[in-house]
């Protein structure tokens, strides 16, 4: 049973001024549109049954969003709230509770305002929605533990699953792992949670469920409703299965916040852009207004804020600016990204438009499909997979310290935790020969300020030279696929590209006939510290 609970939500009690307690934070809709209001009570679960009991109190100064505007709820947790048709009601999940789980295991914090259902879609949609308009409640616990000292976060992107042998290998490969042994407090997808077969929801939901976390999505580009007929309906289905599409949710003195910037361009190829909708911006707008700008603000999404194909505007750069322009005065941001099927970290500076007091920090994170689940089996007999930039399949964790400071953490699929580094070197070279040849590292989470340093044979440390090129461990496998007379899978890896986190040593040759040890290590900036190691051989040898 997920230990977040069973069957709703959770909020906390905000002591505020009165006047504060039903305050309006945003602007009016739209003379045009055509809205109700709903309204509702956010409560505390404490009888353990479905809806409010008796003895459930209600919680004041609890944000509530149709995803522009945002209420806070009076002091008995009643709260009102415009909706147009096809709006999400959901509840920001303050710190100091937890959210209960809902029948499917997913975090129970929103409910639909669809009176007719989305239009016919292959794959649904919104079922017409019938909660009557003064029932919009949400149910959220109290908190008894005390994420303040700090907290974990499960990153997951590109589950990437097409079929129900491909739900296999990510529950084996990815998530088995990890039951029974994590501590997370929260986790996400950032988006592509299946490959165009949208049917897969709720076989992979039960997967991901079994953690015991509750688990947050973005809608990635293979999330969409393909036959929709524009960017408005493109998520229906995604939509009947997590909620909104952007929304927040606080843990631990931190603030999450998950958008869906996938805009669907059906006319157009590719059929999608990077880029974010008005009302994400007011609800952005809205939300961050109340926020300390010291406060660590994560945003979680799919396509990455820089252009990831060169000479192409992959997100909307007036999009971006307008983004930016809302989160300069925030000292504390991470973006987490993902989309690329590579790793890597991202500055924004000056030339993206940044103006903050120091460059915002973009992580990129790795797929857990790998390279689409391609590639020859490993000894599990899931596809190895390994990424163009030779990074292997996984997941990322993110580790917030009670002060908002946070280090971030890649876990290679089926290894151990020390696995940061992969090595390339070769098993043998003459003796004496021009030292030609070195021994390659991928630093996995490595970025272009991490020290990487080699030795041989445990003599003095001497640096590395960072090099854009493909790794070789990936090439060699791309000259196997080349020679093999047969397929050796059922996809063969990627193609290798240059990789943002390789470093290069030249291996001395002058050193005694035999087998030599070269040790290497990666200092991270923020002072982590990984090391690995291989071997090569000298031999002498006349013309």
């Amino acid at each position: 049973m997920p230990h977040y609970a069973a069957f709703d939500r959770e909020p906390c009690p905000m002591k505020l001024p009165a006047a504060w307690l039903c305050c309006l934070l945003s602007t009016a809709l739209p003379a045009a549109a055509a809205t109700v209001t709903v309204s509702g009570t956010v409560y505390q679960e404490r009888d353990g049954r479905p809806g409010r009991g008796p003895t459930d109190p209600g919680l004041g100064g609890v944000q509530v969003s149709n995803g522009r505007d945002i209420v806070r709820t009076r002091a008995d947790g009643r709260y009102r709230l415009p909706v147009e048709d096809g709006d999400t009601v959901f509840v920001i999940k303050p710190g100091d509770h937890r959210l209960m789980a809902g029948q499917d295991g997913l975090p129970a914090f929103w409910r639909h305002y669809h009176p007719q259902g989305s239009a016919a879609l292959k794959y649904r949609g919104i079922a017409p929605t019938t909660t009557p308009l003064a029932a919009y409640d949400f149910g959220l616990v109290a908190d008894r533990g005390d994420s303040g000292k700090g907290f974990e976060m499960l990153v997951f992107a590109d589950s990437q699953t097409g079929n129900a042998r491909e739900v296999g290998w990510y529950d084996q490969a990815i998530v088995q792992p990890l039951v029974g042994h994590t501590r997370a407090r929260l986790g996400t997808t950032l988006g592509d949670v299946v490959n165009d077969d949208l049917s897969l929801y709720p076989l992979i939901n039960k997967v991901t469920t079994r953690l015991g976390v509750p688990w947050f999505h973005v809608p990635g580009n293979h999330d969409l409703d393909f036959d929709a007929p524009d960017d408005a309906r493109s998520v229906d289905s995604w939509r009947a299965a997590y909620g909104p599409d952007t929304y927040a949710v606080e843990e631990g003195g931190a603030s999450f916040v998950f958008l869906d910037d996938v805009v669907y361009q059906p006319q157009a190829t590719p059929k999608y852009i990077g880029g974010l909708r008005e009302d994400q911006f007011q609800f952005l707008q809205h939300y961050l207004q109340g926020l300390r700008r010291d406060r660590l603000l994560v945003l979680s999404m799919h396509i990455p804020l820089f252009d990831a194909a060169p000479g192409r505007e992959t997100f909307r750069h007036a999009d971006r600016a307008r983004l930016f322009a809302l989160l300069k005065d925030f000292s504390n941001v991470l973006v987490l990204s993902g989309h690329s099927h590579t790793q890597q970290h991202y500055h924004h500076g000056a030339a993206e438009g940044w103006a903050g007091v120091r460059p915002l920090h973009e992580y990129n994170v790795g797929a857990n499909c790998g390279a689409f689940w391609s590639g020859v089996a490993g000894p599990d007999g899931v596809p190895v997979s390994t990424m163009s930039d030779g990074t292997p399949k996984g997941y990322a964790l993110l580790d917030v310290a009670g002060n908002g400071s946070y280090t971030l953490h890649y876990r290679v699929a089926g290894e151990s935790p020390k696995t940061q580094i992969g090595l390339h070197a070769p098993k043998v070279l003459r003796q004496g020969a021009y030292p030609a040849w070195g021994v390659f590292a991928n630093v996995y989470m490595g970025q272009d300020a991490t020290v990487v340093e080699y030795r041989v044979d445990g003599g003095a440390w001497q640096p590395m030279k960072q090099v854009r090129q493909p790794d070789p461990r990936l090439l060699v496998e791309n000259a196997a696929d080349d020679m093999a007379e047969a397929l050796r899978s059922f996809d063969r890896s990627p193609e290798a590209t240059a990789s943002p986190h390789l470093w290069r040593g030249a291996l001395p040759t002058g050193l005694a006939e035999g087998e030599h040890r070269v040790d290497v290590r990666a200092t991270q900036p923020d002072g982590q510290v990984h090391t690995a190691s291989t071997r090569y051989a000298l031999q002498r040898a006349e013309p």
